[in-house]
């Protein structure tokens, strides 16, 4: 390895090391977390409907989603990109705190409610759905800078 190659190496590291590289979020996780608008399924209007259609998240800031259906239709909700991108500190359910590494699916097939506490940690779209009910409506997007 040449003199140069091997000096801008060590530079690198010990950058990386010492903190200057960039830090990209700017989230507080010493605070409570940010309370998002319900996601509620189904309404007066329309049994194939999301109250939410986009969520705008930081990586970095902690989150809490509370998931709601009234029970019109049986859905399989899912988000598998997003579930990928963040850290899931627990989900409330049922009088029951659930603690998971990771989250697949919330699946109501009658009327109910799950609470999400997360951490977003990947920036980008990504979808939530009903899953085999999108076309219908049952879809929106978190978003997340």
């Amino acid at each position: 390895m040449s003199f140069l190659k091997a000096t801008t190496l060590a530079a690198v590291l010990v950058c990386g090391m010492v903190g200057i590289d960039t830090v990209k979020a700017a989230g507080d996780l010493t605070t409570k977390p940010e309370r998002l608008p319900d996601l509620v399924m189904g309404s007066e209007q329309s049994d194939y409907s999301f109250s939410e259609k986009k969520y705008a998240l930081s990586t970095g800031s902690s989150y809490r989603l509370k998931v709601i259906s009234n029970g019109q239709k049986e859905c399989a909700f899912q988000a598998p990109q997003f579930m990928q991108s963040i850290y899931l500190r627990k989900v409330e359910a049922g009088g029951m705190e659930i603690k998971a590494i990771m989250l697949t699916e919330l699946e109501f097939e009658d009327a109910g409610q799950a609470e999400m506490f997360f951490v977003p940690i990947r920036p980008g779209r990504f979808p939530f759905y009903c899953k085999g009910l999108e076309g219908k409506g049952m879809q929106g997007e978190f978003v997340v800078k």
